[in-house]
């Protein structure tokens, strides 16, 4: 099997130096790489209509934004709105405070996702929570990461970090097999010999063995990532070869 060519994508994080300089003409050169797709993470002030009206002009689709986790109490209708505008299919909470890095505060969050991914259901949307290694972590025989689990999927799916589930000592597979269905959008993000970040397909990731659960995981969006790349154009370049021309 191979990726389907509309679920190749690019997560702007990657290239924000270079959206700063030039935001439509960033989206278009990615287009002439060959990605279908990417997610929105930071606005460079323009505002969510004129982000949409690039990627209409891209050819490109906008399928989430990253939106931090304090609007969920601040404006929550106001950042689903942006979502809608940029026509996106989900709103991602990038990351839970350092403050709430504990079991309590992992319930906390999942009681705040739980109302959030209401509003975003009835916005016609879907919330995701996008995942770090300290995520995993186990507290008093409790992975922090699977108390979110226990939200009802049909208010809060993932968009799962594969270099950050493995960074954080755990398998994205068992994740895929065990809760299908909750991972609609990935990060991949490949990770070198060091443990630093890689381009896709120039790391240590197996890929191929995790995407043959791609399918049981929900997995509609393969949104490429490198935190720090050298170059970002030649990183987009060989991740998105990376992925097009793997087969598992």
């Amino acid at each position: 099997m191979t990726i389907p060519a509309d679920g190749i994508g690019m997560h702007l994080y990657t290239m924000r130096d270079v959206l700063a300089e030039d935001y439509p003409g960033t989206l278009k050169r990615l287009a002439g790489i060959g990605y279908r797709t990417v997610g929105v993470s930071g606005r460079f002030g323009h505002s969510a209509d004129k982000i949409r009206s690039f990627a209409d002009e891209a050819g490109l689709s906008i399928v989430l934004e990253h939106v931090k986790y304090d609007r969920l109490a601040d404006d929550w209708a106001g950042a689903l709105a942006d979502v809608q505008t940029l026509g996106g299919k989900w709103a991602v909470v990038p990351s839970i405070p350092s403050e709430l890095h504990s079991v309590e505060g992992f319930r906390t969050a999942a009681a705040a996702f739980t109302e959030a991914g209401k509003a975003a259901r009835d916005a016609g949307l879907k919330l995701l929570f996008h995942n770090h290694g300290r995520d995993f972590d186990e507290v008093d025989g409790t992975v922090l990461f699977d108390i979110l689990l226990d939200v009802d999927p049909e208010l809060l799916g993932f968009e799962l970090d594969l270099y950050w589930v493995v960074n954080g000592g755990k398998d994205p597979v068992d994740y895929f097999r065990d809760h299908p269905g909750r991972f609609p959008a990935l990060h991949v993000k490949d990770m070198a010999a060091d443990g630093s970040w890689e381009d896709v397909g120039a790391g240590t990731l197996d890929f191929a063995g995790m995407f043959a659960y791609a399918e049981n995981g929900g997995v509609e969006q393969w949104l490429v990532e490198h935190d720090k790349p050298t170059d970002a154009w030649a990183s987009a370049e060989r991740s998105y070869r990376g992925l097009s021309d793997l087969r598992f």
